[in-house]
């Protein structure tokens, strides 16, 4: 009867975090002839990963990015996280599309930062989402 009455309690936390439209908006970064998208797809769901939804367009350029080396989650209080894998297009062509998923960052962050570092910019592209 407890362990109801807890999921009951917890359960609108879990529904927020999957529903919340801030979190769930796409951000989109146009540098250098290259359009990046990203929407967070699970980012707040507990015994998930965090996965982020991750379009690279362009009409000049070769997207040969290697996104597991070059994405980073950054935490508010500092923290940082590689990507544990990516699913989707290899690099190479003029469209690719895929999701890059993150062990989930524990204690929970109040917001993170997806940074992509794309080859020849000098600054990483960034994406930013409050929890």
């Amino acid at each position: 009867m407890a362990l109801a009455g807890l999921l009951m309690v917890a359960a609108p936390w879990v529904v927020w975090a999957q529903t919340n439209p801030a979190a769930a908006a796409e951000q989109s970064s146009s540098e250098q002839g290259v359009t990046v998208k990203v929407s967070a797809k699970s980012i707040g769901v507990a015994g998930s990963p965090w996965e982020f939804a991750v379009v690279l367009d362009t009409h000049s350029a070769d997207l040969s990015d290697d996104l597991v080396q070059s994405a980073t989650l950054t935490t508010d209080d500092g923290r940082t996280f590689k990507p544990t894998g990516w699913v989707g297009a290899p690099p190479g062509g003029h469209h690719r599309e895929g999701v890059l998923a993150f062990d989930v960052p524990a204690p929970r962050p109040a917001a993170v930062e997806l940074r992509i570092h794309r080859p020849g910019e000098s600054a990483p592209r960034s994406f930013r989402w409050q929890l």
